[in-house]
């Protein structure tokens, strides 16, 4: 099956909803003002630990700005848990996602990343990743597991510590280590659409 019969088949089956069908983010800044409260933790106490501005860490947790991946996978390192768990997801399998049910991020400008299934014994974690141009992840970061991805639109620089640099076309795939720093970044003029999967849910 060639990349057109793909996409076709994920449009098919609502893996790409039109834009009007889009889930809604829910706010990320109320979890992590949560954990931070939980930790008894002072905003400068954070900002300082993870590297960011007091003044941008109060912002996201009022949901006046949103934390880039890199950011938010420093700020999930210091509150002991993983992205995952700030889509704040059930512990039961949902079986079925319908496009308007899925948990979504928003992880910086123009980086949006829809869970796709999630449930207390899932061993991957697979996430539609929609990038704006010129919109990535920030600084590089890393976690323990696998990494597979596979560009269903668009185009996606990816660099893994060392400067191996790949640039992923609509119909490739791409597998790596995550414990291999990376970074990413869409270079197109349209947005890119990845379907990627880590596992196990350490992201």
């Amino acid at each position: 099956m060639n990349a057109p019969a793909i996409v076709h088949l994920l449009k098919t089956h609502k893996l790409l909803p039109h834009a009007g069908e889009r889930p809604k983010a829910g706010p990320v800044g109320p979890r992590l003002r949560r954990l931070r409260l939980q930790r008894k933790a002072s905003l400068s106490q954070v900002a300082r630990a993870t590297d960011v501005s007091v003044g941008f860490l109060s912002a996201v947790e009022r949901s006046q700005m949103t934390a880039s991946v890199a950011t938010l996978r420093r700020l999930a390192r210091f509150y002991h848990v993983n992205i995952l768990s700030l889509f704040n997801p059930s512990d039961v399998n949902p079986g079925r996602v319908k496009p308007a049910d899925r948990k979504v991020l928003e992880a910086g400008p123009g980086v949006r990343m829809e869970l796709l299934s999630w449930g207390n014994a899932a061993m991957m974690e697979p996430h539609l990743f929609r990038i704006a141009p010129s919109a990535g992840s920030g600084e590089s970061y890393a976690h323990d597991g696998e990494e597979f991805l596979y560009i269903l639109r668009g185009t996606l620089e990816i660099v893994l510590d060392g400067g191996e640099k790949h640039r992923l076309e609509e119909g490739d795939s791409f597998y790596f280590e995550s414990s291999n720093g990376h970074h990413w970044k869409n270079p197109g003029k349209k947005e890119t659409l990845v379907l990627w999967i880590n596992t196990p849910p350490t992201f």
